[in-house]
């Protein structure tokens, strides 16, 4: 899920017309991407893969349910899955066509989201929390009050990243409330929560790995893994689990229903099921991925990074965010939409 956005489409693997078994159109997050996975999908294949960016799910579910985007692959989160399929917009897949879907690990083969892997495989998975430069605050960081009740130290230096999803999930658990609930109570206190916080912050942006390596942003509603990324850039840059309650994702990979290039999607799913080149997802975006067996060919750092391995305390907060009822994704909207106003 998630770190800078490009706003760019990038061609990767130039091969000669001789070589050329076709083209792949993958439409996935912003720097999520592993350019050496790709080249080494294109050396081993002869397809040529163009990756298009989106910012957020919303963008890429509108995107592709206005039809005609040539895309044949799309990476949407756990609670999205779900929209896309009911809308029709993705093709069940064909197991007999992926010799490398019993590579996926247990616990991400019946998932509530897709059970069974009717639609989709594993790309990456991680937490949405808060990444802080430790050098501007030293209090704790391990709450969502780092940008909804921003310290003294923080004010007017906060990111929010414009993901309806996470920023309504983290306002619900902050006020004691819980996911995909349409408590009209509960939300009052939502909208309420983020009217109040919007003037302390500094921005609401997707440009996050960037600007937390550099100094440019201080503190931010961030993922996991482009925080480690940020981290090994400048090292005052720690991450915060909410104690209050923060969400999870897993971001998978989906055929889209109006796919043209259906043979060389299904070579490219069956390719990123291969542990070695899971691993090379991984280690680019510094997220988990779901494939058993990729553990031995990540980097070490990933082993014990507190960006991944969670510290035993804050897993209790952690949980995945459940599909919402279009009525209460309805009321979610309303919030999302006087706030960025």
């Amino acid at each position: 899920m998630k770190a800078t956005l490009l706003a760019t489409t990038v061609l990767f693997g130039s091969v000669s017309g001789a070589l050329a078994e076709g083209q792949l159109n993958l439409f996935n997050w912003g720097n999520y991407t592993s350019p050496e996975l790709l080249e080494k999908f294109t050396a081993e294949t002869g397809i040529t893969v163009t990756v298009t960016d989106y910012d957020s799910n919303t963008t890429a579910l509108a995107k592709v349910e206005a039809g005609g985007s040539g895309y044949d692959l799309v990476v949407p989160s756990a609670n999205y899955v779900p929209v896309f399929a009911q809308k029709g917009l993705l093709q069940k897949l064909d197991h007999s066509r992926l010799a490398n879907i019993g590579n996926i690990a247990p616990e991400w083969v019946d998932v509530p989201w897709d059970p069974g892997r009717t639609y989709t495989v594993p790309w990456q998975w991680g937490s949405t929390g808060v990444a802080v430069n430790t050098k501007a605050y030293g209090g704790d960081i391990n709450t969502s009050d780092i940008f909804l009740n921003p310290p003294a130290e923080l004010v007017g230096k906060v990111n929010v990243v414009p993901e309806m999803s996470d920023i309504i999930a983290l306002t619900i658990f902050n006020v004691g409330g819980e996911a995909c609930t349409d408590d009209l109570e509960v939300l009052k206190k939502v909208r309420d929560k983020l009217m109040a916080a919007k003037p302390s912050w500094l921005s609401m942006d997707y440009g996050t790995t960037d600007k937390l390596s550099s100094g440019d942003y201080v503190a931010t509603v961030n993922w996991n893994g482009s925080t480690m990324r940020a981290r090994l850039n400048n090292p005052d840059v720690a991450y915060g689990y909410p104690k209050e309650g923060y969400p999870l994702f897993m971001d998978s990979v989906g055929l889209l229903a109006d796919a043209t290039n259906v043979d060389e999607a299904y070579k490219f799913l069956d390719f990123i099921m291969v542990p070695e080149n899971a691993a090379m997802i991984s280690t680019f975006a510094r997220y988990a991925n779901g494939i058993a067996g990729s553990d031995p060919f990540m980097p070490e750092d990933m082993q014990t990074a507190p960006e991944i391995a969670t510290p035993a305390e804050f897993v209790p907060a952690g949980r995945f965010l459940p599909t919402c009822p279009p009525e209460t994704t309805a009321l979610y909207t309303a919030i999302w939409t006087e706030l960025v106003k």
